[in-house]
């Protein structure tokens, strides 16, 4: 492990992502933030959902914006640097393990969507109005939200190794278009329970575990999974996705 070459790979990461910081906010905040005002406040202040819905929707949120950043910052950047720029050519000759190599593009990721996500609360704070009732439990969202940022990140960089350049609009169609609207992100696990087939399939999808653990975070007030299930959940998860990616990529930079 050359610490050196490490850090000056985290540093180039860290500059591109400056200089393009708009553009990365509007692309993984956008969307999230535009639920937020439809449901948090429209739908709200013209009274057909309730006034508590709103701490209800901000963890969910949140979730969906770490998700999304991690996901674009590792995945997109890499289809492009293996398939169109053959930029990944320049890092394979960096003295460092090729492991390495993937751990700095994680770790580039994670601080990405803990960005995102950490964004997204003053944002939606402004954008709901009052009304807003958070009951932070400091211990549990760092806990979780250090998981989702690995998660996503790990999920990134295992479908930019998998995907072909001619299928990054299938990825978003049969990926993460379902991941976000069963990821319990609007609603809680548990209000499928008039649906038992589908509220035990969702239990695949890592977004579930990412929407409830910082619910429970948040606004422990609304029913959630347990926190201590989430954590667990999202630290098979995160190996199993940390394990696949890396061996995608060594796969990768081979071939």
């Amino acid at each position: 492990m050359n610490w050196k070459t490490f850090y000056a790979l985290l540093s180039r990461d860290g500059h591109v992502a400056r200089r393009n910081l708009m553009p990365m906010l509007l692309q993984n905040l956008l969307q999230p933030l535009l639920f937020t005002f439809v449901f948090g406040r429209v739908m709200t202040t013209s009274g057909m959902l309730p006034e508590r819905y709103k701490s209800l929707l901000l963890p969910g949120v949140m979730a969906i914006s770490m998700v999304m950043a991690g996901v674009q910052g590792v995945a997109m950047p890499l289809i492009a640097e293996f398939q169109f720029t053959r930029e990944i050519e320049d890092r394979l000759l960096a003295p460092i393990g090729t492991a390495w190599l993937a751990v700095a593009k994680i770790v580039t990721g994670m601080i990405q969507a803990t960005f995102a996500g950490l964004v997204v609360i003053p944002a939606a704070w402004f954008l709901m109005g009052s009304g807003l009732q958070i009951d932070f439990q400091p211990a549990a969202f760092i806990a979780v939200c250090l998981l989702v940022a690995l998660f996503s990140s790990s999920g990134g960089l295992a479908l930019g190794c998998s995907v072909g350049q001619t299928q990054i609009g299938l990825m978003f169609s049969l990926v993460l278009a379902p991941m976000m609207m069963f990821g319990c992100a609007y609603y809680p696990w548990s209000s499928l329970s008039a649906f038992p087939v589908l509220q035990v399939a969702v239990l695949a999808n890592p977004l579930v575990y990412a929407s409830e653990g910082l619910r429970g975070a948040l606004a422990p007030q609304f029913p959630h999974i347990d926190t201590l299930l989430v954590i667990g959940a999202l630290v098979l998860i995160d190996g199993l996705l940390l394990f696949l990616g890396l061996k995608k990529f060594q796969n990768k930079a081979v071939s």
